[in-house]
């Protein structure tokens, strides 16, 4: 399990650099906003955190196809499904692969992109303390849109489709936990418990259903 996250944690740099393009799409997404919203600071401080949510949501998005292709294609997909250790096992290990390498750096970049959008202290470290919590849940149920897309020879587009509802509540409640930590009427431990409950969950049920929709794929 060691070596496969390794592996992967390689792959995932060597492989048209995908952390980096995650990192510069998510950079890009927020960085765009300003000039369609306009310089007024205190809008741009109001919807801050949701702007970032939405650009780590898209930049994780992004990569999510490539998550199982590179087996597919070299044909170690099939020895992943006969080895002796579980399935689920492997598929999770990849997961946080694919967490280290696309949403981690994301994460480590969310303060920066918080200055630039006007946002106090506060919301900053809501934001990055959120997406640290509730990134995962995006990589689990990534996992299992992937797997059902593998065997497409074009399944981004699919991956997104099949994602995006299901990521919908992770939104949600990381936006809802980060405005409240600067809101004082709003109280920030709910939507935070909530985030935590969504991504644990996932964790569990993401895993499984993309071990499930592997071995369909390779009947």
């Amino acid at each position: 399990m060691t070596a496969l996250l390794l592996r992967d944690l390689k792959l995932s740099v060597r492989a048209g650099g995908g952390a980096l393009i995650g990192v510069l799409f998510f950079m890009t997404v927020v960085a765009v906003i300003p000039f369609g919203v306009g310089p007024d600071l205190n809008l741009l401080s109001r919807i801050g955190p949701a702007i970032v949510w939405i650009g780590a949501l898209l930049a994780v998005l992004l990569g999510l196809d490539r998550l199982f292709q590179a087996e597919r294609d070299d044909g170690s997909l099939d020895l992943m499904l006969m080895h002796e250790n579980p399935l689920v096992l492997t598929v999770l290990v990849k997961c946080l692969a694919h967490w280290l390498a696309t949403c981690l750096p994301l994460v480590i970049a969310s303060p920066l992109l918080g200055l630039f959008m006007n946002m106090s202290e506060a919301a900053i470290g809501a934001v990055m303390l959120t997406l640290l919590v509730g990134s995962p849940a995006l990589t689990f149920i990534g996992a299992a849109g992937a797997a059902v897309a593998v065997a497409l020879p074009r399944g981004g587009l699919l991956v997104s489709i099949l994602v995006l509802p299901l990521a919908i509540p992770v939104l949600i409640f990381g936006v809802s936990a980060s405005y409240a930590a600067v809101e004082d009427p709003a109280p920030f431990l709910p939507p935070f418990l909530i985030l935590i409950a969504i991504t644990l969950f996932f964790a569990v049920i993401g895993p499984l259903a993309a071990a499930v929709a592997l071995r369909h794929a390779s009947d």
